[in-house]
């Protein structure tokens, strides 16, 4: 009986894996990921869902909601990295958290910036994802895309990432325009356990493109949050 508590014990340590998509996307683009690692993915408005969306204290509180009892990682992609990190500093649930190229750069609140950054990043996209990425778009729609952007681009994740003591995984493609190297290494810097990782000729998309790679830090960030080997 003591074996099978133990054993049981031993289970609930183990953080569970929950991916957040980034802007306009849904669950398919974490799916190649998902066929490496053991993970849910929380679709919010905005993020895969065609709902209103409310500030970003509401989105927080829907993701901490939808959150198992038992601690998590966190992954964020694009966007949804403000999510997460709002949700990490405020749920002690949440043991490790991973930002793959967080959208977040101040300078890029600028339409005509975004929109040159945008292009520089998507020439380098591999071809195939063009059609994927907006399959998504259009289920998600453009008016609660516009409106995700609104509520929260102004939030100032590095701020934030101050006062989140987990382990911190910042990584982005080294051909990545909308999260720069410069802004990267900045938000691996502010947080007390932070680390970035780059992917030599990666661009934006990194979880449909990079699913290997990707599933590599989550199992790594397991690991290093429950001090025993983790999900392969």
């Amino acid at each position: 009986m003591r074996s099978t508590q133990n054993s049981a014990a031993d289970a609930a340590a183990v953080p569970r894996i929950v991916l957040v998509p980034g802007l306009g996307l849904d669950e398919r683009s974490s799916a190649r990921v998902r066929q490496r690692i053991r993970g849910t993915v929380l679709i919010l408005p905005g993020m895969g869902a065609r709902r209103h969306v409310g500030t970003l204290d509401a989105l927080v509180g829907e993701l901490l909601a939808a959150l198992p009892a038992h601690p998590v990682v966190l992954v964020g992609h694009s966007q949804s990295c403000q999510v997460v990190v709002a949700a990490a500093e405020a749920d002690t649930r949440v043991v490790g958290v991973l930002l793959l190229g967080p959208t977040t750069d101040p300078r890029m609140r600028r339409p005509v910036v975004l929109g040159w950054r945008w292009l520089r990043t998507a020439v380098r996209e591999p071809w195939w994802q063009g059609p994927l990425v907006l399959a998504q778009w259009l289920r998600t729609g453009p008016r609660a895309m516009r409106a995700l952007w609104r509520q929260i681009a102004a939030d100032r994740i590095d701020v934030r990432l101050r006062r989140v003591t987990v382990p911190v995984v910042v990584a982005r493609g080294t051909a990545d325009a909308l999260c720069p190297h410069d802004w990267a290494v900045h938000l691996a810097a502010c947080a007390p356990r932070g680390q970035l990782v780059e992917l030599p000729g990666a661009a934006h998309m990194t979880p449909q493109t990079r699913p290997d790679d990707v599933a590599r830090l989550v199992a790594e960030l397991v690991t290093s949050a429950c001090g025993r080997a983790g999900p392969g």
